[in-house]
């Protein structure tokens, strides 16, 4: 008797489980997305300094004499540069959106406050840049909430928002007990 009691135990924890792991699919699917997300802006500007660097020995090049094959070069280089950056200057297909402008104000302040500055101490560091992490998850719920219509998006976004909350307290206690401070 006991062993079947343990066989439906065991059974009821599995299916508990595996709901458990399907509910959490979607929010760590977006939390990999931002994190992509995340890695994608923090080249671009990588990348554009690059670019600047470049063009500024180009100009140096040019400026003390070394204009080996003069404008040709220089043009299909300039094209090049052009092509590369073209959706900066795009217009904005999106400005008459107030869910996406807000998205995108939610996302510059959730990465302009992920900036932190390190402590050496791997633990506090990555609490410290957590929080600016979930808030940014709360924001983004917020603004679904405010924008969206879909009933199973807005129920995950009201989840996220209070796990994110729950979260951001644990680490509020962890660094002040700890004796750092969360920016």
């Amino acid at each position: 008797m006991s062993h079947i009691l343990t066989i439906r135990t065991w059974s009821a924890l599995a299916v508990v489980l595996a709901g458990s792991a399907l509910l959490a699919a979607p929010a760590l699917a977006a939390e990999e997305e931002a994190q992509a997300q995340e890695q994608i802006e923090q080249a671009e500007p990588q990348q554009d300094a690059e670019i600047d660097d470049e063009n500024e020995a180009t100009d140096d090049d040019e400026a003390n004499g070394d204009e080996a094959n003069g404008d040709e070069a220089n043009g299909d280089e300039e094209e090049a540069t052009e092509e590369d950056h073209a959706h900066v200057h795009e217009p904005d297909e999106h400005a008459d959106n107030e869910a996406v402008q807000a998205y995108r104000e939610v996302n510059r302040r959730m990465h302009e406050d992920m900036a932190v500055e390190f402590t050496g101490n791997p633990d506090a560091d990555f609490a410290r840049g957590m929080i600016p992490h979930h808030q940014g998850a709360i924001d983004m719920a917020n603004v679904v909430l405010m924008h969206g219509e879909d009933e199973a998006i807005r129920d995950l976004a009201r989840e996220i928002i209070e796990a994110q909350e729950e979260e951001i307290a644990f680490l509020r206690d962890w660094l002040a007990q700890h004796g750092f401070e969360a920016e």
